[in-house]
């Protein structure tokens, strides 16, 4: 009988050391939840409307990490309508980590124009510092603001009157400190609110027409937002946008009068 040789015993065990490897690979791989297998936390607005329901199914993308988002209706015109939901912090004014003045974070008013821009010139109430955003003093109703979400989400809201035949779902999301080669922290060094931004905040639309039949319609990103909140201008071009395009990997409104 021929000898096994050290060299030979060395092929021996890696060859067995990858098929036990791959196993265990396949073997996580396929026992592993996908994004969508993650539950959808159930989040109620404007309980108290009279008018048509309207939920937003959204799932988190592979860039998700705990984005402010605000959700309004527009007419067809662009005109704004009202706001379904907008993060509590944005529509509050009030930060939960906002002030460290005791030596540890608290609670605390901040302003952050640059976070939703778009949405907060769409709804057109300046505030006396000039910015488009709520204030502690002036803050956005109960019943359309929650805590961001921390993944998959049904937002599920009640038009507060009949909507016309035609409208439109919009969604704006942020999320801070989201640089990439393009919107680098060193893009805008003099700009305090740039710096709280990023990359810019992606606004995404989703056009519904009653009379078509259709009771899903997909979001679609349309543009962005300025990159430090000051105007409320809608730019299209996407094209430096990376990881910003990956906070969200669906977004699918479902209406029912």
């Amino acid at each position: 009988m021929k000898p096994i040789t050290i060299p030979s015993l060395n092929r021996m065990f890696m060859i067995t050391a990858l098929i036990v490897t791959g196993m265990i690979s396949f073997q996580c791989t396929s026992g592993k939840k996908t994004v969508a297998d993650e539950p959808y936390q159930v989040i109620q607005t404007n309980v108290d409307g009279t008018g048509m329901t309207i939920e937003l199914r959204f799932t988190k993308g592979a860039e998700h990490n705990h984005p402010l988002m605000a959700v309004w209706l527009e007419d067809t015109g662009g005109k704004y309508i009202e706001t379904l939901y907008v993060a509590e912090s944005i529509g509050k004014g009030v930060f939960q980590h906002g002030d460290k003045s005791k030596g540890q974070w608290q609670a605390g008013a901040i302003r952050r124009p640059a976070a939703l821009p778009y949405w907060g010139h769409k709804r057109g109430y300046q505030a006396p510092d000039g910015y488009y955003i709520p204030t502690p003093e002036d803050p956005i109703s109960d019943a359309v603001t929650g805590p961001t979400p921390g993944g998959n989400f049904d937002l599920q809201s009640r038009a507060s009157a009949q909507l016309p035949s035609k409208f439109a779902v919009m969604m704006e999301i942020n999320q801070s400190w989201d640089w990439n080669t393009f919107w680098s922290n060193n893009k805008y060094p003099d700009d305090s609110q740039y710096k709280t931004s990023s990359q810019p905040a992606v606004v995404y639309q989703a056009i519904v027409d009653l009379d078509s039949g259709k009771k899903s319609y997909e979001m679609i990103p349309i543009g962005h937002s300025h990159y430090s909140g000051q105007d409320g201008k809608l730019y299209t071009d996407l094209s430096t946008l990376t990881t910003a395009l990956q906070i969200v990997r669906s977004a699918e409104v479902n209406v029912a009068r």
